[in-house]
């Protein structure tokens, strides 16, 4: 028995469908200074990132740090952009392409970042609108830290705040412990330290900072990084140094930091080390450039001899089964993926 007409001028609805839409931090969309003004615009004045009061911050922002730090900024990143564009946009988009691949019309796949282009608000509408009525949103941070997993959830609720008809909304949750993270992690850094033409003498972690002050306030960041740290020691059975990097301003940050414990490594007498990068699932200007290129000349010239940056899951089929498993255990009851 047919249900009664629908109106001549009803809006289209789309099949019922399941999304993923998978974030990450941001870009500029180009290596110049005019595009890092833009983005480090937005990215530092999100009140999770900086958490001083906007009256005092803006006219330090605006004053001092937008008028100094792109040209140096756009400088790093003409060193490790790519033909494809932004290392850190390139290895996101083709982790939702190898997701969305694996799963053909049995969810749609896509992905954001919380600052730049393409923004979280318009891939979730976009989403919504090609029929997406449930969608896990996948923060793609190993580690929670209110600055960069709580800002997405910020940029998803003020989009959700906009739309009349909404979709209901799974987060996945941090991954610093999963023991299959663990496991993919310690493999790939096996093969690749196996692949040196050296045996590196110390196995150097390297997680971005964030002021010391966020762990004093309950921020679960620190320790989920040195939670990392530890279950990876226990795994490739050998000592893994946690450190800090990309220290900015003049409060305390989150120690050991890594350009400190690279010299001083050298210092001691290592001559040879390798650095890995666990708190980031995709590379980018943090990883390549800050320890793939700064982090070498450190120590190098503290007198090390010898020195591997070890790149991140990205998308290689490792990565992509390991995210397959995770996303499909939140999707359960929704779809059944893996």
């Amino acid at each position: 028995m047919n249900g009664p007409a629908l109106p001549v001028d009803h809006p289209t609805i789309a099949p019922r469908n399941i999304g993923v839409l998978l974030v990450n931090l941001g870009t500029p969309d180009a290596p110049t200074p005019d595009a890092v003004r833009r983005y480090l615009a937005e990215f530092l004045s999100d009140r999770r990132v900086v958490e001083i009061p906007p009256v005092i911050w803006q006219p330090i922002l605006r004053g001092i740090i937008l008028r100094t730090r792109p040209r140096k900024s756009a400088h790093a990143y003409s060193q490790v952009w790519t033909n494809e564009g932004s290392p850190l946009a390139v290895h996101t988009r083709h982790i939702s392409e190898r997701l969305a691949e694996r799963w053909g019309s049995a969810a749609l796949v896509d992905w954001a970042m919380r600052y730049g282009a393409p923004a979280v608000g318009t891939k979730l509408r976009a989403l919504k609108d090609a029929g997406c009525d449930r969608i896990l949103i996948v923060p793609l941070y190993p580690q929670y830290c209110a600055a960069t997993t709580a800002s997405v959830m910020d940029a998803v609720s003020a989009a959700l705040a906009d739309m009349r008809w909404q979709p209901a909304i799974r987060v996945m949750p941090p991954w610093h412990d999963d023991p299959a993270y663990i496991r993919v992690l310690a493999a790939r850094i096996q093969a690749d330290l196996a692949a040196l033409p050296f045996a590196p003498e110390r196995l150097v972690a390297s997680f971005h900072g964030m002021p010391e002050r966020t762990l004093r306030l309950g921020d679960p960041y620190h320790c989920q990084c040195l939670k990392t740290a530890r279950l990876l020691a226990e795994v490739l059975g050998r000592e893994v140094v946690p450190t800090f990097q990309s220290r900015f301003g003049r409060a305390k940050w989150l120690e050991p930091a890594t350009d400190v414990t690279l010299t001083e490594l050298a210092g001691q007498g290592v001559r040879s080390v390798a650095v890995v990068t666990p708190g980031f699932a995709a590379d980018c200007l943090e990883t390549l450039e800050e320890i793939g290129l700064r982090g070498r000349d450190s120590f190098l010239q503290a007198g090390g001899e010898q020195f591997a940056f070890l790149r991140c899951l990205n998308a290689e089929p490792d990565a992509i089964d390991l995210y397959g498993g995770m996303i499909g255990r939140e999707l359960a009851g929704w779809a059944e993926l893996n």
